[in-house]
């Protein structure tokens, strides 16, 4: 493999960063519908303005702790210890600081709900990405033979 061809260390930081923006939106929309449809249950219709930018901050620090500390587990092949450790350990994370900034006013079984619903979240997003992965090798794979196919025909 030649030099030019390998990733350069501010490619592989853009990657990440990127990778933990999207993290972060994807489960902050995630958490805000749960919060969302916990207040309209309870007959609020606004959201407060501090919660919501607490949720974000959190998307962001456990989407660094995804990617850095549990080697972005929801991106993985498959779920071994580390993974589910990953997930747990995040979900737990999620839960300390929904109860601490008391975005559901600190009700302990709805705490433990939003706990399963991030979870069932979790497993989600790695089900997309892992059927995303075998979709694009799949493409992959086709156009490696319309490739190889066409360069036996120019033989």
């Amino acid at each position: 493999m030649k030099k030019a061809d390998k990733l350069t260390w501010w490619e592989r930081y853009l990657t990440n960063e990127i990778g933990i923006e999207f993290k972060a939106c994807l489960y902050f929309f995630a958490v805000l519908f749960f919060y969302c449809v916990y207040r309209i249950i309870n007959g609020i219709f606004d959201a407060s303005i501090l919660h919501m930018t607490e949720m974000i901050f959190t998307c962001y620090i456990i989407g660094y702790i995804q990617v850095f500390i549990f080697g972005n587990f929801d991106e993985a092949d498959q779920l071994r210890v580390r993974e589910y450790l990953g997930i747990v350990i995040c979900t737990g994370l999620y839960c300390l600081v929904s109860f601490w900034g008391k975005w559901f006013n600190r009700e302990v079984f709805v705490t433990l709900i939003f706990a399963g619903y991030i979870l069932v979240t979790y497993i989600c997003v790695f089900l997309i990405y892992r059927s995303k992965r075998r979709i694009d090798d799949k493409k992959l794979n086709e156009e490696l033979r319309l490739f190889q196919t066409e360069h036996r025909k120019k033989e």
